[in-house]
């Protein structure tokens, strides 16, 4: 069936497909409700998709090397609005998740690669401090904010999440994401980590994509993809999503799937001992 665009584009909330509640065509909030708040300098109000584990993975990260980096997590449930209230629209005006606020700083953050990047530079750790690593890092950060749209609102939603199957996207996407695997199969072939030699806030945010992608954990698209052939990208994802931040940073906020990976709030540590294990 042929679509014509109408003259003029309107807001059908009936025809968004799986993730309809989660989207509109207009920002600001649609109801007054604060945020909570913890006992932690930072406040993070998150979801674990993709983008909202980059964060928690990175603040695990910190922990795990010493850093006085604790912090409350506060689940964000997008299907129910959450991402709608003044307090959240208060911390992110774009109303997506993962939003950061720091009271020590009274700084608010939002986009994940700007949460990566606050965090980084607040601790000085996880990005090199010489100006030439220090480059190629931020290259591959925005190489991954650039192309995971691609990949997510893309490939995964037309592939597994849209009402009905068309061919035009998905070979577009597909093409797409398999260009960008290729692109990282190639920087991984000479290189340990995304950006050289050193774990850094680029693994943080190009695992909870690509990794994910090839190991099976979102869309089940591996046969589709053939994502077995991408060998450097697999050998690069068993090695940092084994790290045990990694591991508990992907528990935190998530609220489906099996009970021992999740951890729906995190506000202390200790939080992680209440979760059954495997």
């Amino acid at each position: 069936m042929t679509y014509t665009p109408p003259k003029v584009w309107t807001w059908d909330s009936e025809n968004g497909g799986q993730f309809a509640s989660t989207n509109r065509p207009i920002a600001g909030p649609t109801h007054d409700k604060d945020l909570p708040v913890g006992k932690h300098p930072l406040q993070l109000h998150s979801l674990a998709t993709p983008n909202g584990v980059k964060v928690t993975v990175m603040l695990e990260e910190l922990l795990a090397k010493g850093y006085a980096a604790d912090y409350d997590a506060w689940y964000i449930d997008i299907n129910e609005g959450d991402q709608f209230s003044s307090g959240f629209v208060d911390v992110n005006p774009n109303s997506k998740i993962p939003a950061l606020f720091d009271k020590s700083t009274g700084v608010r953050v939002f986009e994940s690669g700007a949460i990566l990047l606050y965090l980084a530079e607040k601790f000085r750790a996880f990005l090199p401090r010489d100006i030439e690593a220090r480059t190629e890092t931020l290259n591959w950060l925005f190489w991954l904010q650039g192309s995971a749209p691609y990949l997510g609102g893309g490939f995964g939603h037309f592939y597994k999440y849209a009402p009905e199957k068309l061919e035009y996207p998905i070979n577009r996407f597909a093409m797409e994401a398999k260009r960008q695997l290729d692109v990282l199969n190639q920087q991984l072939e000479d290189n340990r980590y995304v950006a050289g030699a050193e774990y850094t806030i680029a693994d943080m945010a190009t695992a909870p994509w690509y990794g994910a992608l090839v190991k099976g954990a979102v869309y089940d698209a591996e046969e589709f993809l053939d994502t077995a052939s991408y060998e450097n990208v697999n050998r690069w994802a068993d090695d940092v999503m084994s790290r045990p931040a990694f591991i508990k940073g992907r528990m935190v906020n998530r609220g489906w799937g099996e009970d021992h990976e999740q951890l729906r709030e995190r506000h202390d540590a200790s939080d992680f001992d209440a979760v059954p294990k495997a």
